[in-house]
C-alpha cells in the first residue's frame, strides 16, 4: 500500500471553470513547495499541456472508455509516483461519459476507481438555497461517489457564497471550502493555435501566478490539503502496460514543436518501454527527419497556423516525402496527416504546399468537422497493424480532407455518429485523423519498434 494524495476536480457542467480551478490549485500548491502532479479525466490534449506548464512534470491522460479500468490506474499509479499531491481535472459534467444510463467513462467513475475524493465546482450564479439541492443530487446520484467539498464560482459578492454554504452545509452536510467572485481578468486564454509558444515564451507565467493568488484569497487550502491527504492508501497497480524496459534497440525520431505537439505521454513511454531511443526534431525550425531515425512519429497539433513556414523549408519536405517513399516506417496522426497531404488551405483561404505524400487537399473550416471517441479497426496489414486489429483513441479537428484520387484508407472507425473508412496507409505508413491511444493496444507500440527495428536492418 502507498500514500498517495489526490483530489479531483469535477464540474456541475463544461464551462464552470474546472480549468482555473484546478490551475489555481496546481500554482499554489506549487510555490508552497510542494511536488504536485497533474492529471486530465478523458481525452483531452490541451489541458494537459497547462497542467505540465505549472507543475514542471508530465500531465497524464485518464481515461476509462479507451481503456480498462486496471490500465487506467496504471497510469495513475506510474504518474503519481514521488508527488506530493495528485490533482485529476474532470471533463465536462461530473458524471457525463459514454453513456447517459451509466457513468462508464465520466470523471465520476475515474474518481471511484481511485477512491478520490472530490471538489465540487458549482456556479450558483442567480441561486442561493437552491445551490444545496444541485449539490445534493451530485452528491447522492452514485453511493460510491465522495464528494469532499465544494467551491462556489460566479458569485455575485461574498455574501452569496455566504448564502450558499449555508444552504450547503446544513443541507447536504458537505463543507464549501470558498468560493469565486465574478471578476474579469482571470480567464484562460481561447485553447487554440497560441498555446504552446505562449507556454515557451513564459507569455502565460503570469496568468498562472494570477490564480494562485486568486486561490490563496478565495479558498481554505489547508482544507483541501487536509482532503487530498485523507484519500485512503493505494495498491500496487498491476504492471499491465509497463514492465521491465528494453535496452534500445530502434531510433524513432518524433515531431515536437508549436505545429506538432498532441502526444499522449504513455505513447511515447510505449515506444521506449518496447526499445525505442525517441530522437525529437522540429519541422517547424527547418529540421530534417534525423538520418538515423528508423521510424517516424508526427503527432496532431496546429500545421494550419504555421503552414506559410512549413511549406517554406521546402527541403524539409521533399527530404520527407523521399523518406517516406523509401520505406520509413510512419504513423502521423491529424495535424501530421494533414502535413503529409499535398496542400493545407487555411481559414484565409491561403493555400499551401505541403510534403505531398498523401494524394489529398486539406481545408480549413468555420465549424468542427469531427469530435469524439473513435474505435478503430484496421483494414490493411502493415507496420502497425495486422488487418482486423482493434484500437481507441479520439478525433477533434476543423479541417476536412478532399483525395485528389482513390487511396487506401488505413482503418474503419466507429463512432457515436455512425461509421465510416477513415485515413491512408500502405506497408510504412499509417495516417489519419484519428489520435491513437497505445495502451489501448499495447502492441502498437511494439509493432512500431519492430518494424523500424526492422527497416533499420536493411539500411545497414
Amino acid at each position: 500500500m502507498s500514500n498517495r494524495p489526490r483530489l479531483v476536480i469535477g464540474g456541475t457542467g463544461s464551462g464552470v471553470g474546472k480549468t482555473t480551478l484546478t490551475l489555481g490549485l496546481m500554482a499554489a500548491f506549487k510555490r508552497r513547495g510542494l511536488k504536485v502532479q497533474g492529471f486530465k479525466a478523458g481525452p483531452d490534449y490541451i489541458d494537459p499541456t497547462y497542467h505540465t506548464a505549472v507543475t514542471g512534470r508530465p500531465s497524464r491522460n485518464l481515461d476509462t472508455w479507451m481503456v480498462e479500468p486496471d490500465v487506467m490506474r496504471e497510469v495513475f499509479w506510474r504518474g503519481s509516483a514521488g508527488a506530493d499531491l495528485s490533482i485529476i481535472e474532470g471533463v465536462m459534467g461530473f458524471y457525463d461519459g459514454k453513456d447517459p444510463k451509466t457513468n462508464r467513462g465520466s470523471t465520476a467513475e475515474i474518481s471511484m476507481l481511485l477512491e478520490a475524493p472530490v471538489l465540487l465546482l458549482v456556479n450558483i450564479a442567480s441561486m442561493a438555497r437552491s445551490a444545496a439541492a444541485i449539490v445534493k443530487g451530485f452528491a447522492t446520484l452514485t453511493e460510491e461517489v465522495q464528494i469532499a467539498g465544494v467551491v462556489a464560482n460566479q458569485a455575485g459578492s461574498a455574501g452569496h457564497i455566504s448564502l450558499a454554504k449555508t444552504a450547503i452545509e446544513q443541507e447536504c452536510d458537505i463543507p464549501v471550502i470558498g468560493g469565486f467572485v465574478r471578476q474579469a481578468g482571470i480567464e484562460i486564454p481561447e485553447r487554440h493555435l497560441g498555446l504552446v509558444p505562449a507556454i515557451e515564451r513564459g507569455e502565460l507565467t503570469p496568468l498562472f501566478e494570477k490564480l494562485a493568488d486568486l486561490v490563496e484569497s478565495a479558498l481554505d487550502l489547508d482544507a483541501i490539503l487536509q482532503i487530498a491527504n485523507a484519500a485512503p492508501d493505494v495498491e500496487p497497480a498491476s504492471a499491465v502496460l509497463f514492465g521491465q524496459a528494453s535496452a534500445p534497440v530502434t531510433n524513432i525520431a518524433v515531431a515536437r514543436d508549436a505545429a506538432f505537439n498532441f502526444y499522449y505521454q504513455e505513447n511515447l513511454e510505449l515506444l521506449e518501454q518496447n526499445g525505442a531511443k525517441l530522437l525529437f526534431f522540429s519541422p517547424l525550425a527547418g529540421e530534417k527527419v534525423p538520418e538515423q531515425a528508423e521510424g517516424l512519429y508526427i503527432g496532431g497539433g496546429f500545421p494550419e497556423e504555421f503552414a506559410a513556414e512549413l511549406s517554406g523549408h521546402e527541403a524539409v519536405r521533399a527530404d520527407l516525402k523521399q523518406r517516406i517513399a523509401d520505406g520509413l516506417p510512419t504513423l502521423a496522426e491529424c495535424g501530421g496527416y494533414m502535413y503529409l497531404c499535398d496542400t493545407i488551405t487555411d481559414r484565409a483561404g491561403e493555400t499551401y504546399a505541403m510534403s505531398g505524400v498523401v494524394p489529398g487537399a486539406v481545408g480549413m473550416q468555420k465549424k468542427l468537422a469531427a469530435l469524439g471517441y473513435r474505435e478503430v479497426t484496421a483494414l490493411t496489414d502493415n507496420f502497425l497493424f495486422t488487418k482486423s486489429d482493434q484500437a481507441r483513441g479520439h478525433e477533434f479537428h476543423y479541417s476536412t480532407l478532399v483525395e485528389a484520387e482513390p487511396f487506401p484508407a488505413a482503418y474503419h472507425i466507429k463512432g457515436l455518429r455512425g461509421e465510416k473508412a477513415e485515413g491512408y496507409a500502405s506497408h510504412n505508413l499509417v495516417a489519419g485523423y484519428t489520435h491513437l491511444y497505445f495502451p489501448s493496444n499495447p502492441a502498437i507500440a511494439k509493432r512500431f519498434v519492430e518494424g523500424a527495428k526492422r527497416y533499420g536492418q536493411t539500411r545497414r
